[in-house]
């Protein structure tokens, strides 16, 4: 049986990711002792699940600056997601949508060729990461069983209208400026927590801490996911912006900057600041039909969002979860975003 296409890319994409995200977990800051995280109806998450996910990321979050409530809300995040990663596979479970050795034989041949590499290649590669490809196999099972259900659930629910699509492009496009240049940026935002001169100071001294990492090899997307008040889900990414609407201590700062360059720190009212243009193009006027496929593309994706955190809460209603140990007076985040690959492996197919 072929996988659909929306399913078949959502699974490479994740699949890929977890090539990267999988490390050797890296000595906590505070010991924790395996044991049982959660119970999610007959099934637990270990804490060693959620730690091989946390560890890593808590080493870098303490350097810039995080406290322990920090770490910890990071940990009951991460224990979050592995929570409705339960509940999908128990929906996997009933619906009989366990994927098939065929299929997975075919989203990892799928995966090599993307990356320009023989199936020997990408299996050296795997196991040079020190995952062993039965393992692997196992990632690419469960990214094609949750697709699945993520189509079937949630992706069959949603519909965009046309008269919703032409209502955001005259709203976005219809009064926008032609001529001149738009921007493509991304923004590190450490906000002023206090007025007194010594509170700015460590404020913009993390700023040039984060700055040194940059020009050290760290991508400027990686940082601002850590540590930026702006879109950090997106890496600090606010997409294009027009000349004519950056704020007036942008201006001089991003029209000095060349595509892939990173401003110095930029103390300004609210906060220190980085600034990355990562392209830059004349701006032109964009038509219904051109900006047709972007608004609907977006308005798809938010839509997505909305149904599937309805579609957790009902499964989260229906099924018996108790936290455990060092997580039981954990929060719930208001909202999660799907699973896919591991708490940093990319969203289901849309």
């Amino acid at each position: 049986m072929r996988l659909c296409s929306a399913v078949a890319s959502a699974v490479r994409i994740a699949a890929a990711l977890a090539l990267t995200t999988l490390a050797s977990p890296a000595a906590a800051a505070e010991e924790i002792i395996d044991g049982v995280a959660a119970q999610v109806g007959n099934e637990i998450v270990l804490v060693s699940e959620v730690t091989q996910y946390t560890d890593p990321v808590e080493k870098q979050i303490r350097e810039a600056g995080a406290s322990d409530q920090d770490v910890q809300r990071m940990r009951s995040e991460v224990l979050e997601r592995l929570i409705e990663r339960r509940l999908i596979d128990q929906v996997v479970k009933k619906a009989e949508l366990e994927a098939t050795d065929a299929e997975i034989d075919q989203t990892i041949a799928a995966i090599a060729k993307e990356n320009n590499l023989s199936p020997e290649r990408l299996q050296q590669s795997v196991e040079a990461s020190g995952m062993p490809m039965s393992v692997y196999r196992e990632k690419i099972r469960g990214e094609i069983q949750h697709a699945k259900v993520m189509n079937g659930m949630v992706r069959a629910r949603v519909r965009v209208e046309d008269d919703e699509v032409k209502k955001v492009y005259t709203q976005r496009f219809a009064n926008a400026p032609e001529g001149g240049t738009e921007y493509h940026l991304r923004h590190i935002l450490l906000p002023f927590v206090g007025a007194k001169p010594e509170q700015k100071a460590s404020v913009c001294d993390k700023a040039k801490q984060a700055l040194a990492r940059i020009k050290g090899g760290e991508s400027f997307e990686s940082v601002a996911s850590r540590i930026s008040a702006v879109n950090p889900e997106r890496g600090g990414d606010v997409g294009w912006v027009h000349e004519s609407t950056l704020n007036d201590w942008m201006v001089p700062i991003v029209k000095s900057l060349g595509p892939g360059q990173t401003s110095n720190v930029v103390e300004s009212a609210f906060g220190c600041n980085l600034i990355e243009v990562v392209e830059k193009r004349s701006s032109e006027k964009k038509s219904y039909e051109q900006a047709r496929d972007q608004i609907y593309e977006q308005l798809f994706r938010d839509k997505m969002d909305v149904e599937y955190d309805r579609w957790m809460d009902k499964l989260r209603a229906q099924a018996y979860i108790e936290r455990k140990g060092a997580f039981a007076s954990a929060q719930r985040p208001s909202t999660t975003p799907p699973v896919s690959g591991g708490p940093s492996g990319a969203a289901p197919a849309r």
